[in-house]
């Protein structure tokens, strides 16, 4: 059985995630009469809820945009979306992350009942979330700063530090970013190089928004650039090799950003490039289905090399014959 108070939050909630209603509407959608909707209308005011209301045909009830944040109200699988993602923001190599998550944490814990409450706590208490090898911005202002120039289609000044350590500055066009195996990067046109260019945010020393604009490619794809871009570095050994396999699963038993996917009539195709041979061949060791090295023959006497060491260590009486 609905309370006054609960209809009352219930009057709250319609407003917060329906903006403007007509009193009719409201009342209706509530399950009360239109003079017990005006006294929750004041009630609300009187905890301090800003609402705004307009006579006439159009008119209606909602709240002050801006001037103050209603309260939150969640159910049980919004509560376990916020407090996972919060966890997540942990591993995303934010600067000063820990110390706002915990922040954004308690503030979600006051407005929780406390039996949901008790619920998020062991969540947060007894979840882990590995994101293996991450490396941190110097600070958020250049996240904050690239998300939003790319939003607006607005040039910036970027002063980028390469891997030896080179500090250059170029004026750039942000399409978009992404977060990748450890990194956020952030691809566009860099007018320096007169081509499209992918930047990681954690060698950016300095970004200043510009006061000149651009047009983004359409349909442009910076998840399937950045697996380009990196598939294509010029590592020391290309590397050729057939998957037996379809495209989902080498991508789930591999990962995405090793390099480029290409299906074929009897399996996949998988090309890139990489420094370390012996890396390489553990890698390939894992795999649940059957592969053929096409390129190059150091791959293959390593794998051969790596496999025959895993045997000595786990069967040596049969080698030994």
């Amino acid at each position: 059985m609905k309370t006054p108070f609960t209809r009352v939050l219930a009057v709250l909630e319609l407003l917060q995630s329906q903006g403007q209603l007509s009193g009719r509407e409201l009342a209706q959608r509530v399950g009360i009469d239109g003079r017990t909707l005006r006294r929750y209308i004041c009630l609300l005011e009187e905890m301090g809820i800003p609402i705004t209301t307009e006579r006439g045909r159009h008119g209606g009830y909602q709240l002050v945009t801006g001037y103050k944040l209603p309260p939150m109200m969640f159910n049980p699988d919004e509560a376990l979306a916020l407090s996972l993602g919060l966890l997540a923001v942990r591993g995303l190599g934010l600067a000063e992350a820990a110390p706002a998550v915990a922040s954004a944490q308690s503030k979600l814990e006051r407005v929780l009942p406390l039996g949901l409450k008790t619920r998020v706590r062991a969540i947060v208490d007894n979840t882990q979330l590995d994101f293996a090898e991450r490396a941190s911005i110097r600070d958020n202002q250049a996240l904050m700063v690239l998300t939003a120039a790319a939003q607006a289609r607005q040039r910036v000044f970027l002063e980028y530090r390469n891997a030896k350590g080179e500090l250059k500055g170029r004026e750039f066009d942000p399409f978009g970013l992404v977060f990748r195996t450890g990194f956020w990067y952030v691809a566009g046109w860099c007018h320096l190089r007169r081509d499209t260019r992918v930047f990681r945010l954690d060698r950016v020393d300095r970004v200043k928004v510009l006061m000149r604009f651009f047009e983004r490619p359409t349909e442009f794809d910076i998840s399937a650039f950045l697996t380009r871009t990196i598939a294509t570095i010029q590592r020391e050994h290309p590397v050729e090799i057939w998957l037996d396999t379809d495209l989902k699963t080498a991508l789930t038993e591999l990962r995405e950003g090793l390099g480029v996917y290409e299906p074929c009539a009897d399996g996949v195709i998988l090309r890139t490039r990489t420094d370390s041979i012996r890396w390489f061949a553990r890698q390939l060791t894992r795999l649940p289905f059957d592969f053929e090295i096409r390129q190059p023959d150091l791959l293959k006497k390593a794998l051969a090399q790596h496999l025959n060491h895993l045997q000595k260590r786990h069967n040596p009486r049969r080698l030994s014959l």
